[in-house]
């Protein structure tokens, strides 16, 4: 077996996690070191904060301020790479050592080397356990439109913001120079955000805040030129909000010039050939006609991990067993099934075809796997992929592993709300017990966001960013 022995000669399990995002980190974080052997495995070395993550793309906060590393949680092993595979029958994992940061932190480089057949490996080792936690999270889901995977730019990684820094400033620069047309500077100047859930609505509003509090002053000229659109396929946009607080936020896009385009559908982006560095986006509503942008920014959707669909198309047979048995799928997302202790869910090969409510009288946990965040859904439980959820599960698993009563005690979702930015210090949130708009919402997003953030560091160094940034102006240097 891969377990240790302590200090005091007790014997310790090795628990391996998958995955460095919030369930993972979250988890590892809190399973107890005088208890476990504690492993993780990620192809990136840090945690990131990804509700702050759009203000690091337009410089209100640094990047740095939504990191935390993963090795200052102290834990006994950490291998940078992807689990490739797992071998459940003898507990062990395929690792591919990521030799490139790039790779990890920007989501374009990593959808490319991990769904394309013919991307080169990196090297492999194996790496055994006694638990294995799989928090590998999801992917963006591109819908198979051309040229999203080659020209979009995503916001999942830190990567993908300073990306779309670099680029928000080198648009500005080339629209001021004095060969560039009017016709060029309005593609340059077009900022397209497809997604309209919190994270591409939280973009647009903190891209407006950027131009309005900063390049306003120091592009006065370019101002006529600019253009926000955001675009979606749902009737509204922010639809986990009700009614009235979402026809608030759009009326507040709609006083600020941002344009909110819903049931728009985008089929294609390719690269605008008379104007470098620009793209053309075809729309289904607008027929044969493109749009000329300058960047698009890619927030809708989710498509599960790689290693997750390749776990739920393989067969393997247990030790103690020789039925052949599969990963439970789930039919809507893909994703794991677990129960509702977070017990990563198998059933016999030849009831796979069979309809949902027969698998799940069939499904019986796989031994000492767990699952947990995005990749997973519990069984009989309706939950978002989103932070709360996944941070939640992680401090439940944590807690009853470290007790040692984690078969015997549930998993309960306790909803604390929704928030999102709209820009100009308003927000709005809405929970169970109250719905807030505006200023007071706004304080209470940046609250809630400053408490939740990890490290005591982050916990100063997040307001002293804003502080900054408030008093002297975000950082329009490009470096």
């Amino acid at each position: 077996m891969a377990s240790t022995v302590s200090n005091d000669g007790r014997r310790k399990e090795r628990v391996v996690i998958l995955g460095s995002g919030w369930s993972g980190y979250g988890l590892a974080r809190s399973l107890d070191p005088k208890k476990y052997e504690r492993i993780m495995i990620s192809p990136r070395s840090y945690f990131v904060f990804t509700p702050l993550l759009a203000g690091t793309a337009v410089g209100t906060l640094e990047f740095r301020a939504v990191l935390e590393p993963v090795r200052r949680l102290g834990l006994d092993h950490f291998h940078q790479g992807w689990a490739d595979d797992i071998d459940f029958a003898r507990k062990v994992i395929r690792v591919e050592a990521n030799t490139s940061d790039d790779i990890a932190s920007r989501t374009r480089l990593m959808l490319k080397h991990r769904l394309d057949s013919g991307s080169r490996k990196g090297p492999m080792f194996d790496v055994e356990y006694d638990k294995l936690i799989i928090a590998v999270g999801s992917y963006s889901q591109t819908f198979g439109i051309e040229g999203v995977r080659e020209h979009a730019n995503f916001l999942r990684d830190v990567g993908d913001a300073r990306k779309i820094r670099m680029k928000i400033l080198q648009n500005f620069e080339k629209a001021t120079l004095p060969i560039t047309t009017n016709e060029e500077r309005k593609k340059l100047l077009h900022f397209a955000i497809v997604g309209g859930g919190p994270t591409g609505i939280e973009f647009a509003a903190e891209l407006h805040d950027l131009i309005r509090d900063d390049l306003r002053t120091t592009y006065p000229e370019l101002m006529k030129y600019l253009e926000i659109t955001v675009y979606d396929v749902a009737p509204k946009v922010l639809p986990m909000f009700d009614k009235k607080l979402a026809d608030y936020a759009m009326d507040r896009f709609k006083r600020e010039g941002i344009k909110v385009k819903t049931q728009h559908h985008l089929t294609r982006i390719r690269p605008d050939e008379e104007t470098e560095g620009c793209l053309k986006l075809k729309i289904k509503e607008y027929g044969d006609e493109e749009i000329g942008a300058g960047i698009v920014v890619w927030s809708t959707g989710l498509m599960q991990n790689p290693l997750v669909q390749k776990l739920e198309g393989k067969t393997f047979k247990l030790p103690s067993s020789d039925t052949e048995m599969q990963l439970q799928k789930d039919a809507r997302t893909g994703g794991l099934v677990t129960d509702a202790n977070l017990r990563v869910n198998m059933i016999p090969h030849d009831a796979t075809s069979e309809s949902v409510p027969s698998q799940g009288q069939k499904a019986t946990p796989l031994p000492d796997v767990y699952g947990i965040g995005d990749c997973t859904v519990i069984s009989g439980m309706g939950l978002p992929a989103t932070a709360q959820v996944a941070s939640q599960q992680a401090s439940h698993l944590a807690k009853r592993l470290n007790k040692g009563d984690v078969d015997q005690t549930p998993f309960k979702f306790r909803n604390w709300g929704t928030m999102t930015y709209l820009g100009n210090w308003t927000a709005i949130h809405q929970s169970s017990a109250d719905e807030l708009k505006g200023w007071m919402a706004w304080v209470l997003w940046r609250t809630a966001y400053l408490t939740r953030s990890m490290s005591v560091r982050n916990k100063i160094t997040v307001p002293f960013y804003w502080a900054i940034s408030w008093i002297f102006g975000r950082d329009i240097s490009r470096f």
